[in-house]
């Protein structure tokens, strides 16, 4: 028999697929996470991830400066101190002269409001025990003394001129004790990026390189279980409560489920993190010749698009806009 109904017909051309096309990657969408490390004199390459490096201060301006001519919707700051500079506080990620915050001040004199400068919020980089908050006597992260430290990085990031300050520690109660400190310190537009759905994830080894993280142990007593979608939708829910001003899942590819869920809840912005191994992964079966580089990084995005967000984090973003 003949059939009656053609989908085909659509997608006989470039031109009839791309009229088409139902979920749509444009630059605006993506912002480029960056790493500033003090003490460097020209930028070093990270191993595990191909083409992304560890900025100077110089470096940086230059890459604010590229995120900004290409229309990315914003670029993220992470801080690599010496080691010498981190303590069981992490207090260097407060301090006004400590490389994160010199980092946004730099991207601020560079491109001013011509893209989203945001921070990362946690206590990771700074510490010499590499967990995202303050250890009790018992050596296990206290939640509420980890909240103190994080207002006072927000504050400080807010100071240094960040646009949006993102809370990455999967601490209870962050996003509602960041936004009262801002607010009370006169920063009422700077806005809250709240990871919120934040696992446990295999895909964050590249990552640790990157920012020299000085991890003992792990972090599934504070970050998400991999098994757990409804939970995912609940920590969403729990920081909406608090007033973020835009939420996130970590990581993206491998919890689009957990992305589709939370993006028909949230009344506000959601973003996703390709985070670091899913782009490693991509590169590293690239280089063998076993796949295209440059279309799984298009497809991955897109399929992150598609299932409902409106902001990707993602180490290919200028590429990405470039096309």
């Amino acid at each position: 028999m003949t059939p009656v109904i053609r989908p085909r017909r659509l997608r006989a051309t470039p031109a009839l697929r791309d009229l088409v096309r139902e979920a749509r990657v444009h630059p605006s969408q993506l912002v480029l996470p960056v790493f500033v490390r003090d003490g460097l004199t020209e930028p070093a390459p990270i191993s595990s991830l191909p083409g992304v490096r560890q900025h100077t201060l110089d470096s940086l301006r230059r890459e604010a400066a590229a995120v900004a001519e290409a229309g990315l919707g914003g670029i993220m700051l992470f801080g690599v101190p010496d080691e010498a500079d981190k303590d069981a506080a992490g207090s260097a990620g407060a301090r006004a002269d400590g490389i994160l915050n010199r980092g946004l001040r730099a991207v601020r004199a560079e491109v001013g409001d011509a893209t989203v400068v945001m921070a990362d919020t946690c206590l990771d980089e700074f510490t010499d025990h590499g967990h995202c908050g303050v250890l009790d006597a018992a050596g296990r992260v206290d939640n509420d003394a980890t909240l103190d430290a994080y207002v006072r990085l927000a504050v400080a990031q807010a100071e240094a001129g960040a646009h949006v300050v993102g809370p990455s520690g999967m601490m209870d109660g962050q996003v509602a004790a960041i936004r009262d400190s801002l607010d009370a310190a006169g920063h009422a537009e700077v806005a809250i990026l709240a990871y919120s759905a934040k696992y446990a994830s295999a895909f964050y080894g590249p990552f640790r390189e990157a920012v020299g993280s000085s991890l003992q142990g792990d972090r599934r007593t504070y970050q998400q279980d991999p098994a757990n979608r409804r939970e995912g939708l609940r920590e969403a829910l729990l920081d909406l409560a608090e007033g973020a001003d835009m939420v996130m899942v970590k990581p993206a590819m491998s919890y689009l489920d957990v992305l589709a869920d939370v993006a028909a809840a949230s009344d506000v912005p959601v973003a996703a993190y390709q985070v670091s191994g899913e782009y490693a992964m991509i590169c590293a079966a690239a280089e063998r010749g076993w796949l295209d580089r440059d279309a799984m990084l298009a497809e991955t995005v897109t399929s992150i698009v598609r299932a409902g967000a409106d902001i990707v984090l993602t180490y290919a973003a200028l590429e990405l806009a470039a096309r």
